[in-house]
């Protein structure tokens, strides 16, 4: 049997079994994420002639699979958020993206120097790569389809801090790239670093996205009323618009996450009761669960195969202090003084969840420069998203049940 022929038949099934998973699982404590990495476990037991899922083998695969899945999650997650932007709607997922991101790599990479002995460059990268939360795997803590009525302040702060910081973490990334480079160059890095990786990359992805987004909301919306031209009632121009955003960002050297992110949100907040929303956050989420099954049975596979050898005891130990003390710890004292409910803050700060995004910063960062250390920091992330996956996964479900059987009217208003 040709190797390709087996790959489309597995992923076909596979696929094809999403239709009905979620639904079975609905009120279960189990998350379909945690299924398909079990399935790739089982399936790399077998003697089929598979691809190997090693990601340092396969450098360039990791990265562009893992890209192509993160942006079009980000297009589905900006177009889905209803809550109107003001400081006082975001100031929670903004905390979260500033605050807490930092400090969750400013933790968890002093912890790998302090414990593993990481040399500071690898600590640096580790930290930077795991720091964002992750909006594909996220999905049972997220904000429901556009404007449905599930957008509470857990749900929203979760989606909008997904949405922003899969962006937002790239500097830090970079930084660890730099440091790489000049540690061998010698050359000055901070300045250029800055005004480069940090200011010039923002701005460009935060002013193409919302530029593109109103464009696209112009062809949308605005001219089939005023003028003879077609109406578009096809969910695939999302995808359309995805990988046209995020290729002209990256042309002019700018941030693609951050705007494609911002596309969808500006886009989805033009004539907000219109159909097309829910036909372009549909069709996006349905790629989106194609690309998730690939990547979680590969995840699965690649522990199957070796991903966590050299993971040792003190390594798996950070993993867990991070995914279950680090983060929660770190986010719950930056909503500390915010006016929502203790079990708000408790929700959002425990379900830091992590995932694909991750993948693809540290695919992408030992692309770009040499890490020592590469198979020990694949581990060390590797055992956190799987964490991450079983740990959340599980919690997921009955939390938010939870919550919404406690939550009041006055629990949907920024106070």
């Amino acid at each position: 049997m040709e190797p390709y022929i087996l790959i489309i038949t597995i992923i076909g099934l596979a696929a094809l079994t999403m239709a009905w998973i979620p639904s079975w699982l609905e009120k279960l404590p189990l998350s379909y994420s945690i299924l398909f990495v079990v399935f790739g476990f089982l399936l790399y037991q077998l003697p089929l002639p598979l691809p190997a899922p090693d990601p340092l083998a396969n450098k360039t695969l990791a990265v562009r699979l893992t890209e192509i899945g993160v942006i079009i999650t980000l297009m589905g997650t900006g177009i889905k958020i209803n809550r109107s932007f003001s400081w006082k709607n975001w100031k929670i997922p903004f905390l979260l993206v500033s605050v807490t991101m930092l400090l969750c790599i400013a933790g968890l990479g002093l912890l790998s120097w302090w414990v593993l002995g990481l040399t500071p460059i690898s600590a640096l990268l580790l930290g930077a790569v795991m720091a964002p939360t992750d909006p594909v795997l996220a999905s049972e803590v997220q904000v429901g389809p556009p404007s449905t009525e599930k957008e509470d302040h857990v749900r929203f702060s979760l989606t909008a801090e997904a949405g922003m910081n899969d962006g937002m973490a790239f500097p830090f990334t970079w930084l660890a790239i730099v440091l790489a480079l000049s540690a061998s160059s010698g050359e000055d890095w901070f300045w250029s670093w800055f005004g480069y990786d940090v200011v010039y990359k923002i701005f460009m992805g935060v002013g193409v996205g919302y530029l593109m987004g109103r464009l696209l909301a112009h062809l949308a919306f605005r001219l089939p009323e005023k003028f003879n031209f077609p109406e578009t009632e096809d969910g695939f121009v999302a995808i359309a618009a995805t990988l046209l955003v995020y290729g002209l960002t990256e042309i002019v050297h700018g941030y693609g996450f951050i705007a494609v992110f911002i596309t969808g949100l500006t886009l989805g907040h033009q004539e907000r009761s219109h159909d097309l929303h829910r036909e372009l956050h549909d069709f996006t989420d349905q790629i989106e669960r194609l690309f998730l099954v690939i990547v979680l049975i590969l995840l699965g596979g690649s522990i199957a195969t070796g991903l966590l050898d050299t993971l040792t005891i003190p390594g798996a130990a950070i993993a867990l202090v991070f995914v279950l003390v680090v983060r929660p710890l770190f986010a719950f004292l930056t909503l500390y003084r915010q006016k929502i409910t203790f079990r708000e803050k408790i929700a959002i700060s425990f379900f830091g969840i992590r995932g694909i995004g991750s993948f693809y910063y540290l695919s992408f960062a030992i692309t770009k420069a040499t890490f020592p250390d590469e198979q020990q920091l694949w581990s060390i992330a590797g055992f956190i998203v799987l964490v991450s996956v079983i740990v959340h996964g599980i919690m997921a479900a009955p939390v938010m049940r939870y919550l919404d059987k406690k939550r009041t009217p006055s629990d949907l208003t920024i106070q």
